[in-house]
Formats: structure tokens, C-alpha cells, sequence
């Protein structure tokens, strides 16, 4: 296994499956095998997660609301998705914790990063809710923070699709997939696999991100395996792990 300690950093659309709202607990319960089937091999797992499933901030201050108000919304419902996944983690033997940015101590712990690397080093899962506890910063930010903070070697990004593509996959079947790209041709190209400020913490500490399909069976595994799934965000240098010290 080339990773020993990852991030997997999913959107809250991936929790509600092929329905256009919520929690799909099939989609979920998918979600929770293929977290155990490499914490089962012995790799620390942290979880960033998203809450777009249920309320988008941004959307709704486009509508009118006020931006803060709106983030600070879609925080909590980052907290709902976490325990939802903690659920279907525990219902497969897998030991977590949920960690927030906001603190709710009948919920979820307080973030705090020593104890969530304690967690990770026994064994446990920890399931990052409420982004960065501050408004105007995307979980995509959260999960290059967090992957920062507690030494993760990799950041998987999981998404609809097997990659990083020239354009849209899904509206233009000349799209050009990209086995490997920098971080800096995300950000020229404008490359939509996260927000311009988690690829900018990247890049300024050589954390290396795939962007990979969640929905195939065992993806998860075969990246932790080395296996050429999905795309490589890397810098010029070609480092593919930069070692951390724990």
C-alpha cells in the first residue's frame, strides 16, 4: 500500500444516490464497505464531508439570503450527513468519531487535531463535519485543511465521473481524460474538481489529490494499492507523497 494515512473528501450530492434529494441508504451503506475495505487493511481514514444533498449556502444566498446565514446552514447539514455515515460505518463494525467545526457535544466532538490523529493512529475513523466552522469557505477547503493538519498523504477526491477531464464528460463525448495534471494547470485551466483555494493549500504543500469515480466497486482500495485509477493532481516535481512527520 502506498498510503498509509488518507482523506476522502465526498460532496453531500454523492449521499442521496440517483435521487434528487437526501440520503440514499443504499448509496450510503456502499459508501461505508468501501471505507472498511481499506480500514481493514490497516489504513487510517479521515472523512470530509459535504451537505449539498440537503442545502447548498451559496445557492440560497444567490436567492437572496444572506451569505453568512446561508454557509452556516449548510454547515449543520454537513453534521447530518456525517452521522448518517457513522451510522452505516458502525452497522459494519467500523469504529468512528464525528468531529465538528461546531461544537454540539450531544452530537459530535469538538474538532480538536491532536485527539483526531490519537483517533486515526487507534484505529478509528473520524468523520470531519462543518467544514471550517467558518462561513465562506467551501468543504473543499475544509478537507486540504484538515488532510493538512492531521498528516494525510493523499487527498481522493470522490466524484460522479473517472477523473479529470478537458471538459464536461457527460455534454461532450471529445473530452480528454487526464491520467495525471498539476496543480497549476487545474487552476489556468479552470478544472472543476475543487475550488481554487483547497487546490492553492495543495500545491503550497505538495499534498498530491485524485479525483476518482465513487461509485466503482473498490476504488478506494486499488488507489491505496497504487493502481492507476481516476486522475493525479501533482506538482511539476512529480512527488507523488510528500512524507509528513507524526
Amino acid at each position: 500500500m502506498i498510503y498509509k494515512r488518507i482523506l476522502l473528501k465526498i460532496s453531500g450530492e454523492a449521499m442521496m444516490g440517483d435521487k434528487g434529494y437526501g440520503i440514499d441508504s443504499s448509496t450510503v451503506d456502499f459508501i461505508a464497505k468501501e471505507i472498511k475495505g481499506v480500514v481493514s487493511r490497516g489504513v487510517e481514514v479521515a472523512v470530509v464531508i459535504g451537505g449539498g444533498n440537503i442545502f447548498r449556502g451559496v445557492e440560497a444566498s444567490v436567492r437572496g439570503m444572506e451569505r453568512a446565514s446561508a454557509d452556516y446552514m449548510g454547515m449543520l447539514a454537513t453534521v447530518i450527513n456525517a452521522l448518517a455515515l457513522q451510522n452505516y460505518l458502525e452497522k459494519h463494525g467500523v469504529p468512528t468519531r464525528v468531529q465538528s467545526a461546531i461544537e454540539m457535544k450531544e452530537l459530535a466532538e469538538p474538532y480538536i487535531r491532536r485527539k483526531a490523529i490519537r483517533h486515526l493512529e487507534k484505529g478509528r475513523t473520524i468523520i470531519f463535519a462543518a467544514g471550517t466552522g467558518n462561513p465562506y469557505f467551501t468543504t473543499d477547503t475544509a478537507a486540504a485543511l484538515r488532510a493538512m493538519e492531521i498528516g494525510a498523504e493523499v487527498i481522493l477526491k470522490a466524484t460522479k465521473v473517472d477523473g479529470i477531464y478537458s471538459s464536461d464528460p457527460m455534454k461532450d463525448f471529445a473530452a480528454k481524460k487526464y491520467n495525471t495534471v498539476t496543480y497549476i494547470d487545474v487552476l489556468k485551466r479552470g478544472l472543476s474538481i475543487m475550488d481554487s483555494t483547497a487546490v492553492s493549500l495543495c500545491m503550497d504543500n505538495n499534498l498530491p489529490i485524485v479525483v476518482f469515480n465513487l461509485r466503482g466497486k473498490g476504488n478506494i482500495r486499488k488507489i491505496i494499492e497504487g493502481k492507476k485509477i481516476g486522475t493525479l493532481v501533482r506538482g511539476n516535481n512529480g512527488a507523488r507523497v510528500k512524507k509528513k512527520n507524526r
